[in-house]
C-alpha cells in the first residue's frame, strides 16, 4: 500500500512559499513557509513538516495503542496522544529532526496503571511511524486520566 503527498515550493528558502496536497484530499493547497518553519515559535502562522509528522505520530501512535489495549480486553474510552517533533540546527549547517515526544492521557475502564504502561510502551516501540523515527530519539509519558 502507497499512500503520497505533494509539495510544491516557489521561491527562495526565506522569501518563498509553498503548497502541500495530499491523496486524500484532507490537505489540500495547504500553504507552508520558512517563517511557519522556523521563525514563529508560537506555531500558529501556518504549518509545516515537523508539524505534519507530529500529527502523523500522534495519529499512529494512537491507533497502534487502540488495538492492544483491544487485544488485552480493555478498550479506549478515550485516548489523547500528542507529539512534540523537535527540530534543531545542525552541528554541520542546517536543521536537523531530534525528538518525537509523545504524551498520553488514557481513559481505559478495568486497567491498572503497570498494564496500561507496557501496553503504552508496546505501541510506542512498534508503530510504523516510531519505527521509522529511529533515527531520533522517541519518548514517552503515558498515565491514565
Amino acid at each position: 500500500m502507497d499512500r503520497q503527498a505533494t509539495a510544491i515550493w516557489k521561491g527562495t528558502l526565506t522569501e518563498g512559499s509553498g503548497t502541500l496536497d495530499t491523496q486524500s484530499g484532507a490537505l489540500k493547497s495547504l500553504p507552508y513557509n520558512f517563517k511557519a518553519r522556523f521563525q514563529d515559535e508560537s506555531g500558529t502562522s501556518g504549518t509545516n513538516p515537523e508539524e505534519l509528522l507530529a500529527a502523523a505520530h500522534a495519529g499512529c501512535f494512537a491507533m497502534q495503542l487502540s488495538h492492544f489495549l483491544a487485544e488485552n480486553g480493555t478498550p479506549a474510552e478515550n485516548l489523547d496522544a500528542k507529539a512534540k517533533v523537535t527540530i534543531s540546527p545542525a552541528a554541520g549547517g542546517g536543521f536537523e529532526i531530534t525528538k518525537s515526544a509523545l504524551t498520553l492521557v488514557g481513559t481505559v475502564p478495568g486497567i491498572d496503571d503497570a498494564t496500561f504502561a507496557k501496553l503504552a510502551a508496546q505501541a510506542k516501540a512498534t508503530c510504523p511511524l516510531s519505527k521509522a523515527l529511529g533515527a531520533i530519539e522517541v519518548t514517552l509519558d503515558a498515565k491514565l486520566g
